[in-house]
């Protein structure tokens, strides 16, 4: 599932508000914990008002991280221009969050969502991003492994040794991914021997191109960035599972239906908006029963009962999709989107994935070291216990 602290409406302007939306998402996890969901990603956003208000997501889920003991957490994205996040501070949260969630978070990585959130720390230009993340993403396996970290580079620097702490938890270090849009971005994470999440709000089957662009790439990716490959592509889609599928139906025609995606046109300036999209102020667009019924089809969105859901997910295994994440709790209340996270996990997901291992949890388990421990012969380190201290 994905998670961003959405709070539409008069509701986002109230701390009441605001802690409502907070508490019932960490119910959300601690369900699809206990009901076979394997992943929740969440979001990391800055001054995007009523669209996402999880601005320090590494709290979030170190919280979750208690509360939960199987579900993956993973931070959908970490933002790392050095210009809102240094890169040491981000090597240290990632392993500790490895830590605290023994072995289950996940590294999502991504430049932010647009010029409004990257000017909350003062960033005008969009596109710089990019060469810092192309820096940043290769020296954060390095600090993982050495114990004399130092660097100098363009966009950030470490002038004397350092041993950045904690190192990571058990074999090897979190999975890596990247947030990708475009057929181009899928592929170089391929390349890059790293996971592609794909948060999009296209039907399955337009995200075809995309995917083989990425599974392309891993298959020419000699050298990855960290000490293994992770060979996964996620993307996202709408899932509506209730007992009553006439039910599910009417939550998708509800007027508020487009106001996220209206939302995600303001913000998100960086990607290209098709043509027609409804963008906020505008009034939101929503669905009449007959259009639910087309994206069923078109594989727009998963609706109905669990039999439905069953039945019309067959149709996405030739996709190639490896991962699949459902935006929550989209147009439902509090209690719905509780039935739909339960009844998906109990009488849809066994379907699909009986395996219970994940499968990032297996790519891990192959990490080889690249870099060692040190990168200039160690010291000699005196401790209280080398002089016979007790």
């Amino acid at each position: 599932m994905f998670l961003q602290g959405y709070v539409p409406g008069p509701a986002a302007h109230t701390t009441e508000g605001e802690h409502r939306a907070l508490k019932n998402e960490v119910e959300y996890v601690v369900a699809g914990d206990r009901h076979n969901w394997k992943y929740v990603w969440v979001s990391e956003h800055h001054g995007l008002a009523e669209y996402s208000h999880t601005s320090s997501s590494e709290v979030f889920l170190g919280h979750c991280a208690a509360l939960t003991d199987r579900i993956h957490l993973g931070s959908g994205i970490f933002g790392l221009s050095p210009r809102a996040n240094h890169p040491v501070r981000n090597a240290e949260r990632v392993t500790m969050l490895d830590h605290l969630s023994d072995g289950r978070f996940e590294f999502g990585t991504g430049r932010g969502a647009g010029s409004h959130e990257v000017g909350t720390f003062n960033i005008h230009d969009t596109s710089s991003t990019r060469e810092e993340w192309d820096e940043v993403i290769r020296e954060l396996p390095r600090m993982w492994e050495l114990k004399d970290y130092t660097y100098q580079g363009t966009h950030f620097s470490l002038d004397n040794p350092h041993n950045i702490l904690p190192k990571p938890y058990g074999v090897g270090h979190p999975p890596i991914w990247v947030a990708c849009g475009s057929p181009q971005t899928f592929g170089k994470a391929g390349s890059l021997g790293i996971g592609a999440l794909g948060f999009n709000f296209s039907p399955i089957h337009q995200m075809k191109p995309q995917i083989e662009a990425y599974k392309q790439g891993i298959a020419d990716c000699t050298d990855p960035i960290g000490q293994f490959v992770n060979d996964n592509v996620m993307i996202t889609n709408a899932v509506i599972c209730m007992e009553d599928g006439d039910k599910a139906r009417e939550v998708m025609t509800r007027a508020a239906s487009g106001y996220l995606y209206s939302l995600v046109c303001l913000y998100h300036d960086t990607f290209p908006v098709p043509e027609g999209a409804i963008v906020w102020p505008e009034a939101p667009f929503h669905l009449t029963r007959d259009m639910v019924d087309l994206a069923i089809e078109h594989g727009g969105v998963l609706c109905g009962t669990p039999d439905e859901v069953n039945e019309q997910l067959s149709s996405y295994a030739d996709v190639g999709v490896d991962q699949l994440v459902f935006g929550l709790p989209n147009n439902l209340e509090h209690d719905e989107a509780l039935e739909c996270i339960e009844l998906f996990g109990d009488k849809v997901i066994p379907n699909w994935d009986p395996d219970p291992v994940h499968r990032t949890t297996r790519m891990r388990e192959t990490a080889q070291p690249k870099f060692g421990p040190f990168q200039n012969p160690p010291p000699e380190i005196e401790t209280i216990f080398t002089r016979g201290e007790a």
